[in-house]
Formats: structure tokens, C-alpha cells, sequence
């Protein structure tokens, strides 16, 4: 995260001391401005009698037992030696857990690369989670006090938190994570002891995983130049942001315990759809929403969790890895044992063929689109909207570092240009701008509704389940667990892809001659927001133009991707998805392109040139016409 003062961002966070190993896991270590009104440094290690009085004993401080034993030695009470320990009022929540965990491929990186790669990967994971704590402290974390809780501050002083690391997940393959457990005491400008807002820490979750995940990519990317690339892992549903140059088998080989869960997850949703009362009727859907969805994927992740394992030292675990990965991965050893080699090639090729342009302007018609459509309703606060541009960012920058505050920018661009403000506060805290509620200004009434699908007719002959483990029914002949066909509720990313698409399509159709000179901005964001299966290939040189093309390369999209996108919704048919409008697209854009560089060669001013944002020359984040060659259409992007 970035820090949201000047002051944070001076001001060096100093990191824990090297790990000693405690049982196979680093010790614990104190985080946070808030360190130093409590006695303890940043760094230093967390003992368990600290750990319980802070964490344990509703909310005391962590030297308690000390501060409790010399007042009674100084001749106070028992109560009030007691009260000397407290910390304000007691609570019965006093700590909050945030889960800190790298990509897969960035772990794949720490688990199979040397010494040095582990350090960095290590220290890279480490900075982000210093700066996600800084945000919490500067934008997120309030003490609320007086009647109701009417009065709200932040603490001035900042919070305290303990961060503990581990390797290796229940299945016992590798995964990298940290588990910051934040207390909710915090001191006001007073003196006095408060609570955070638990609940303003719950509803900030996505925006710290989201701005986690863009600066952890980055800081290991700019350590070890490498670039991420997004994957379309499941269809329909928003792509990841990974390493390029891992194999996507060697994510599949940590992700025991994931398989386990799509089995389970598959019985559940068959019993789901299949479960029938007393009159032979459906009990439930006969399609799966995507909020029962995520409740049977909770059920199946505790049905299938396995008891922990005993801890090992990671050196043993780092060899075990390795020999298991070049056994059962089905990956090739070479590729393994210079994963990280492989993975600086894929770097080179991709920050060759996309510049990471970030738009503001098309970046808040991305954010809000998509925001609209995710949001039931149609109804959103300003924290959907800062999420969302994180992830934009994530997505068009590649592992590149962006310049600060430019996700506020994309927020404020946003909430100007494409949200009107349908608040209604009846409450003081409907009055914070957080908790503004707002809707997108244009209309998608083009944009065709989510098609129910059909109901199927009920099975008389099928009997309701007589234990909850057992199926409704037979599975089907020659298929294992999960392998039948759910019937399912369309996605809604696919969706604000299409809203997107479309917004973006109008403000083209309907802006002045001037503004249409910023075209090859649209194409540069487009392509960088686009997964790697739909990009164009680079172009032939020269002297092979005379040779036939390799099968498949002369189309710049992937049309197998797009049949896949059109047969997994109805809707997209209301656009015309298909693959003579794409080439069309292509042409005219490219047409465009053309054109809004001659118009450029000859009426270049001044002003325009001053009016370009001056990027570092290590960013790669400067608006530039997009090279001659066949481009993404829109609706195949982001």
C-alpha cells in the first residue's frame, strides 16, 4: 500500500530483526507507529505473556503483569493495581487478523529459487505489509467515542500490531503468508485509551487485499525484473494477476487442498440442485447463485480441512518441495531449477510488446462500469471504487511501479465524471464521505438483463438425500465427482466487462473531434489490460515474410477464448460478438490509430506536448501511439 502522508512516507519503517526460528516458524514481531506509547520497538519479539495480556485479557497492556506487581509493591489495591494494566474500557474483540499471501507464482518463486531470491521475496512481502499498515493507520483506522459513538478520531499516535510468518499450508505444500494480528486499542490526542472500529476494518478488507497484491507484485518484480501477466483461470470470472513465466502447472501442484474443495464443492452443488421435500418438489434453485455458491464453498473448505501438521525447518521443507515438484508436477526439472530464469525471459517479452499505459480517464470508466454491475443494485460507497481501481492498476501495470496517489486520482475521476451522489443520510456517519452512496450517471438499459436460465422439470422417481454426506442421486455413469454439469447463474464480471465495453464505446461515438485525438491512448490501455492468450504475436521480420504462418498465428484473438466467452452467456449476443465484428474493430481502430498520428505530425503544439504526464524512465508508463499491427478489439479486453 501506499503511505497516505508525507510524513509515513519519509519515515522508514523499520523491519523485523532476521527470524529465529522458533519450532520450524520465525518468532513474531511488533509492528506499527502506535509501538512506542506502549514501551516496545518495532522489531522486537513478541513473548507470549505479551501476547496474551494484549490479545487475551480483553484489551490490557502488554506489560500488565510488570505494571500490576510494582503498583502493588508501591502499596495500591489489588483493583486498582488492576485498572493501572488496563488499556480504557475493556472489550471483548481485541484484535482483528488480516491473512498476508503473496501470488502463487510468487511463492512458487520463493519456494524453488536460491538463498538470494528467498531474501528478496521475503523483504518484498514484508515492505507491502508495512504499507498496508501505514494506510490502515492514516485512512482507515477511527476511534469512536462519546454518545453512540457520534464523535470519531484517528489515532494520532497510530496502531500496534504483531506479525507472524509461515511456509507451508495444511496440505503441506508451499505457501508463503503472514498473519497481522492488529489490536483494536488505540490512543487519543487525550492521552486516553480507545477502541478502533472494528467494523470500518472489516469494510476496508478488500481495498488492503487489493492494494497487497499490486505492490507486492511490484516490489518483487522491480527486485528481480520480472512482470506479471494476467491469467484467465476460471471463464467468466476476473483474471489473476501472476508471475509470467511459471508454469500454471506448478500452481495446480500446490493446490491440494483446492481440489479438494471443487470435489466437495461439486456434491454440494449436485445435492443443492437436486434436493427434493416430502411432495417431490425442488427444495431449492435449480441453478446455483453465486452467494450459494460462496456459502457451499465455506462448507466444503471445513469439511475438508485437515489437522495441522508438524512444523519442519524450511531449509528441509525447500529440498522436499523441490524434489516433489520435478516428480508430480509434470513440469520439466530444467524448468524448475531456473524457474527464476524462465520467468526474466517471459519479463522481457512482455514490457517489449506492452507498454503498462494507465488512462485515468478510461481507467474510471473501467472501475465504475465494473463497480455498477458487481454491486446488486447498482448501489456502491467510495471503498468499491478504490478497490476496483486497485485491481485496474494491478492489471494494466504488469509489475510496474506506479506513481503515488494515481488510484485516489482514478476514485476522484470517477466519482466527478461518471457518479451521481444518491446519499440520503439519516445518521452522522452517512455524512462521512466513506460512506456516501453513489450510482453510475449513464444509462445501460441496452445492456440485457441476466438470463434466468431454464427450470427443469422435476424428477419424480429421485428421492431426497437420507444423510447430508450422501448424494441426491446417482452420479452419472463414467463420471467422477465434480464432473457433472451445474446449471449456474452467468457471472457477473462478464457483465461489467460487457458494461465497460460499452460505456467506453459511447463516450467514443459521442466526444468532440479534439478528444478523439487521445484514440491510440484506448488501444495501448486496451492491450495492456488484456491476457496474454489475446495478444497479437510479434510481427514476421522481413526477410521471412515469404514463409508460410505457423497454424493459428495469423489471428491476433484467440478464437477459441471468444466461442468459449460466447457459449458461457447468452447476453453477449446482443453485442454482436463475433468474429467478423472483431476484425472489423480491429480495422477501424487501426485505421484510427493512423490517422490520429498524421493529425498529431501536423498540428503538434506546445501546449499539448507540456500537457503529457512526465513519467521516470523506468516506469514505462508513458502514453505512446501503439505500433502498426492488429490489436485487441474492446470487448476482448480487460
Amino acid at each position: 500500500m501506499r503511505p497516505s502522508s508525507a510524513t509515513a512516507a519519509a519515515r522508514p519503517v523499520p523491519r523485523c530483526a532476521p527470524p529465529r526460528s522458533k519450532a520450524g516458524v520465525p518468532v513474531g514481531c511488533w509492528m506499527g507507529r502506535g509501538l512506542a506509547a506502549l514501551g516496545l520497538a518495532p522489531g522486537e519479539e513478541v513473548t507470549e505473556a505479551q501476547l496474551r495480556n494484549l490479545f487475551g485479557e480483553r484489551g490490557r497492556h502488554p506489560y500488565a503483569d510488570r505494571i500490576e506487581a510494582d503498583r502493588l509493591a508501591a502499596g495500591d489495591s489489588a483493583k486498582k493495581a488492576y485498572r493501572a494494566g488496563a488499556l480504557g474500557r475493556r472489550v471483548m474483540v481485541t484484535g482483528v487478523d488480516f491473512v498476508f499471501r503473496p501470488q502463487p507464482t510468487i511463492y512458487l518463486l520463493w519456494a524453488f529459487g536460491d538463498e538470494e531470491t528467498r531474501r528478496v521475496i521475503e523483504a518484498a512481502n514484508e515492505r507491502a505489509i508495512e504499507r498496508v499498515l501505514e494506510w490502515i493507520e492514516d485512512k482507515v483506522a477511527v476511534i469512536r467515542y462519546g454518545k453512540d459513538g457520534v464523535y470519531r478520531v484517528r489515532p494520532p499516535g497510530g496502531l500496534v500490531a504483531a506479525r507472524f510468518r509461515h511456509y507451508e499450508a495444511r496440505s503441506g505444500r508451499p505457501l508463503l503468508h503472514d498473519h497481522l494480528l492488529l489490536s483494536v486499542k488505540g490512543q487519543r490526542l487525550d492521552g486516553r485509551w480507545g477502541s478502533i472500529h472494528t467494523t470500518g476494518l472489516h469494510e476496508a478488507t478488500v481495498c488492503a487485499s487489493a492494494l497487497y497484491n499490486e505492490l507486492v507484485a511490484a516490489e518483487v518484480c522491480e527486485a528481480l525484473g520480472l512482470a506479471t501477466e494476467p491469467r484467465i483461470v476460471t471463464p467468466g470470472r476476473r483474471p489473476v494477476m501472476e508471475i509470467a513465466g511459471v508454469p500454471h502447472e506448478l500452481i495446480r501442484w500446490t493446490s491440494r487442498r483446492s481440489d479438494q474443495i471443487a470435489a466437495c464443492l461439486a456434491e454440494l452443488e449436485h445435492e443443492y440442485v437436486t434436493a427434493v421435500d416430502d411432495d417431490g418438489e425442488l427444495k431449492f434453485l435449480p441453478v446455483v447463485s453465486e452467494r450459494a455458491r460462496a456459502k457451499m464453498n465455506q462448507i466444503a473448505a471445513r469439511k475438508t480441512r485437515p489437522p495441522k501438521q508438524k512444523t519442519q525447518p524450511l531449509a528441509q521443507l525447500r529440498a522436499w518441495w523441490k524434489a516433489s515438484a520435478i516428480l508430480t508436477s509434470k513440469v520439466a526439472a530444467d524448468v524448475i531449477t531456473s524457474l527464476l530464469d524462465h520467468a526474466r525471459a517471459a519479463a522481457a517479452a512482455i514490457r517489449a510488446r506492452v507498454a503498462a499505459v494507465v488512462d485515468v480517464a478510461l481507467a474510471a470508466v473501467d472501475v465504475t462500469a465494473t463497480v455498477l454491475v458487481m454491486n446488486d443494485g447498482g448501489r456502491f460507497h467510495r471503498r468499491h471504487l478504490l478497490a476496483e481501481a486497485r485491481r485496474h492498476l494491478a492489471l494494466v501495470g504488469r509489475g510496474r511501479r506506479r506513481d503515488p496517489g494515481l488510484d485516489e486520482q482514478i476514485v476522484a475521476a470517477a466519482i466527478e465524471t461518471h457518479c451521481l451522489d444518491i446519499s440520503e443520510p439519516k445518521t452522522t456517519i452517512g455524512l462521512l464521505a466513506d460512506y456516501r452512496l453513489y450510482t453510475a450517471r449513464w444509462d445501460l438499459a441496452d445492456l440485457p438483463a441476466r438470463p434466468r436460465p431454464p427450470t427443469p422439470a422435476p424428477d419424480p422417481d429421485r428421492q431426497p438425500p437420507t444423510d447430508p454426506g450422501e448424494l441426491a442421486a446417482p452420479r452419472p455413469p463414467g463420471q467422477d465427482a465434480g464432473e457433472w454439469e451445474i446449471p449456474r447463474i452467468p457471472l457477473q464480471y462478464d457483465r461489467a466487462v460487457l458494461a465497460g465495453a460499452m460505456v467506453r464505446e459511447k463516450l467514443r461515438t459521442t466526444t468532440t473531434a479534439a478528444a478523439r485525438g487521445r484514440a491510440y491512448d484506448v488501444v495501448a490501455h486496451q492491450q495492456a489490460a488484456m491476457p496474454e492468450q489475446l495478444l497479437a504475436p510479434p510481427a514476421a521480420e522481413a526477410e521471412h515474410d515469404d514463409q508460410e504462418p505457423e497454424p493459428g498465428r495469423q489471428e491476433a484473438i484467440d478464437m477459441t477464448a471468444v466461442r468459449a466467452l460466447r457459449e458461457s452467456r447468452t447476453d453477449v449476443e446482443a453485442l454482436d460478438l463475433t468474429a467478423d465484428r472483431l476484425r472489423r474493430i480491429q480495422e477501424t481502430a487501426a485505421k484510427m490509430a493512423a490517422e490520429v498520428r498524421a493529425r498529431a505530425d501536423r498540428h503538434t503544439a506546445p501546449a499539448d506536448a507540456e500537457a503529457v504526464r512526465r513519467v521516470r524512465p523506468d516506469d514505462q508508463q508513458a502514453h505512446r501511439p501503439p505500433e502498426p499491427g492488429p490489436h485487441r478489439g474492446r470487448e476482448a479486453g480487460h
